[in-house]
């Protein structure tokens, strides 16, 4: 009898362990250019829904912050990442037959408390800002204040009970030292995952050694490898301004997004500046195949001003893609961060690409 429930016991972990590397190796369900993307793209975006979000979670628990999103269209659910400095996620069900009109709104959803590996509650200086669902696990990406104890990191939890399970250091470029490295509170806050499933992260402003290039701002690119690498490796730059803009207009890099697309990515770029106020520019980005030291930053193949198609002036900060819709477009759905500003609210807009009666379906060839 001991042999059968020793047997059975093993057995049991093994599988639990198979089930677990399918889910790590589990590759992005990304949508296609011809289905993700505006024709032509001068054609834009049009505003789908916009939904305001609930101050408070399901438990009742007071909820903001919000400065990422990911959707798992499977299970019809939305998560969001707070950067409160607890650390938490919120789950939210139903955004698909909200689109169908089906239901009226998004209710409260969940609280995931975000915990480290002993099942204690996160220090108080955790600022995340990125977010990528694989499976069973979330990876996390959040900023630093250039010290020991509040260093930028990209973090993978579990989302069954909110552990930490694998904690990956920066670049060396990226961390802190005299005359380098990420400035406070300047990054990363983008990541996605590409559709070979490496992460693909970016700073939200230039590191303290780059902050004069060429009379432009530029922000460095990195690529993890989750099943080999110990740390990421750069995978050059992309331009987002004029010498000084990230400091002056508050401007960044604040999102991204792969497409079906080996190379392929949406960068989302924000700033602000009094008496202007917020900006949202959204813009095609073809990355490199390696890093090359001499290589000028990215270009963008194509970029939209965001508020001019529609999306309110805010603090835009979270992307990812929606479930389908009846024609079989891909919406884009996007975040806005309130602040923890209890006269704010955290807004979540889909929007979807126009379509011109002559488009065409290999119209893409970037």
């Amino acid at each position: 009898m001991a042999m059968v429930v020793a047997v059975a016991v093993v057995m049991m972990f093994q599988s639990t362990l198979a089930s677990r590397d399918m889910m790590v190796s589990a590759l992005p369900a990304l949508p296609s250019s011809a289905q993700a993307l505006p024709c032509p793209l001068s054609a834009g975006w049009e505003l789908i829904e916009n939904v305001a979000l609930s101050h408070k979670a399901l438990d009742g628990d007071p909820v903001g912050g919000f400065s990422a999103v990911a959707y798992q269209r499977d299970q019809d659910r939305l998560w969001l990442l707070s950067d409160a400095t607890s650390g938490y996620l919120v789950s939210v069900e139903g955004l698909g037959r909200l689109i169908r009109a089906e239901q009226g709104s998004l209710p409260a959803g969940r609280r995931l408390l975000l915990l480290d590996q002993r099942g204690s509650p996160l220090p108080m200086n955790f600022d995340g800002e990125g977010l990528v669902l694989v499976g069973d696990q979330a990876w996390i990406v959040s900023e630093g204040r250039r010290s020991h104890e509040r260093r930028a990191s990209l973090q993978r939890f579990n989302l069954s009970d909110g552990r930490l399970e694998r904690n990956v250091p920066m670049l060396q470029a990226w961390q802190e030292a005299e005359g380098q490295g990420l400035a406070s509170n300047k990054g990363p806050e983008a990541l996605t995952q590409m559709p070979n499933g490496d992460l693909l992260m970016a700073a939200e402003a230039p590191l303290i050694q780059d902050r004069a290039h060429r009379g432009r701002d530029w922000v460095r690119l990195a690529r993890f490898r989750p099943g080999s690498d110990p740390r990421p490796e750069p995978l050059g730059g992309v331009e987002i301004g004029p010498e000084g803009a990230a400091a002056r207009q508050k401007l960044g890099l604040t999102e991204l997004l792969a497409v079906g697309n080996d190379s392929l990515v949406l960068a989302l770029m924000r700033s602000f500046a009094f008496p202007l106020g917020w900006s949202a520019h959204l813009r095609i980005l073809q990355l490199p195949q390696v890093d090359s030291a001499s290589a000028p930053p990215i270009q963008p193949l194509h970029s939209w001003d965001l508020l001019a198609d529609g999306l309110p002036a805010a603090n835009w900060e979270g992307m990812t893609w929606g479930p389908a819709m009846r024609d079989g477009r891909i919406p884009l759905l996007l975040v806005s961060d309130d602040g923890f500003n209890p006269l704010k609210t955290s807004w979540l807009y889909v929007l979807a690409p126009r379509r011109a009666p002559d488009c065409e379906p290999d119209r893409f060839s970037f």
